[in-house]
């Protein structure tokens, strides 16, 4: 029987919180005024609303949601990221990892590892916040990586950094002798055109994942439907990112989307189907498209 896994990232929860005149130091105030000119008309809280009824009612076996669930990483987001999560499904069910905006400055960098400390704890916890994690459910093996670090104004890059590579290194060793279907969650993608917004360190990354191996990549960030094919020990692996959960269409960017994966094994081979499920203009969620990826 196949096992179903959704995907869902960047819903950067809107509305945003009153702010503080102490709360918009440095980056913040940029941030703010941003949210403020343009981002709130993007963002949707309805749309966002829709788009998770509609994963619920798909009835996944497990949700993945690869970061970016606030906005300016302010205190008064992070218990309502929680209620929110808390909304998607339990822990036990739903996976997830921070972004770039969920330590958007350093002073609150720690805090939604804090917050959604059950949704990000490994099988074998290694401590709240401690990347990467590993969490088997059914024949899938999540692992969680954390690209998030807070960066200077107007750059949005990520980084996992050598202590964090190192220890992925061990666990990809380890996972490799096993028959699971290993997906790396991370929130940046492996390759950006965007100097500004790119995975500082996705080089040694790439390297890993030719040395062992995974079978899928998912990622946010870009706020687009991609598909990359990253090289592997044993042939092309899929790395994928999707839209804002919370987005309507505006310029080249799509309307919020998700991704549905049916992942079963057959004659000793993994066998997988997306399906892309996304938002109309009548904010009623449908099929997209499906595509067989092995």
């Amino acid at each position: 029987m196949a096992f179903t896994l959704a995907h869902l990232s960047d819903p950067h929860l809107p509305p945003l919180p009153a702010a503080r005149l102490r709360d918009l130091a440095s980056k913040r105030a940029l941030g703010y005024l941003n949210w403020k000119r343009n981002r709130h008309k993007y963002h949707r809280r309805e749309v966002l609303d829709a788009l998770v009824a509609d994963i619920r009612a798909q009835a996944p076996d497990h949700i993945a949601v690869t970061g970016d669930l606030v906005n300016l990483a302010l205190e008064a987001e992070f218990a309502p990221s929680q209620a929110w999560l808390k909304g998607v499904g339990e822990a036990a069910h739903v996976t997830v990892i921070p972004g770039n905006h969920d330590a958007y400055v350093r002073a609150t960098s720690h805090r939604a590892t804090e917050a959604w400390a059950d949704y990000l704890r490994g099988d074998v916890d290694a401590g709240s916040g401690a990347f990467p994690f590993v969490r088997k459910r059914g024949p899938v093996a999540l692992i969680g990586v954390s690209s998030a670090v807070p960066t200077l104004p107007l750059m949005a890059t990520g980084k996992l950094g050598r202590r964090q590579l190192q220890a992925l290194d061990r666990v990809l060793a380890q996972l490799a002798a096993e028959q699971t279907f290993r997906v790396l969650l991370v929130h940046h993608p492996l390759h950006s055109r965007s100097r500004m917004k790119r995975l500082t360190d996705s080089g040694p990354l790439r390297a890993l994942i030719k040395q062992h191996g995974v079978e899928m990549v998912l990622h946010g960030h870009d706020h687009i439907h991609s598909t990359m094919w990253l090289e592997g020990p044993r042939g092309e692996i899929p790395a994928i990112g999707v839209p804002s959960a919370s987005a309507v269409a505006h310029r080249h960017y799509p309307a919020a989307a998700f991704n549905l994966f049916s992942i079963e094994r057959s004659d000793g081979a993994w066998r997988v189907e997306q399906t892309v499920r996304g938002i109309d203009r009548d904010m009623r969620v449908k099929e997209i498209r499906r595509v067989r990826l092995s």
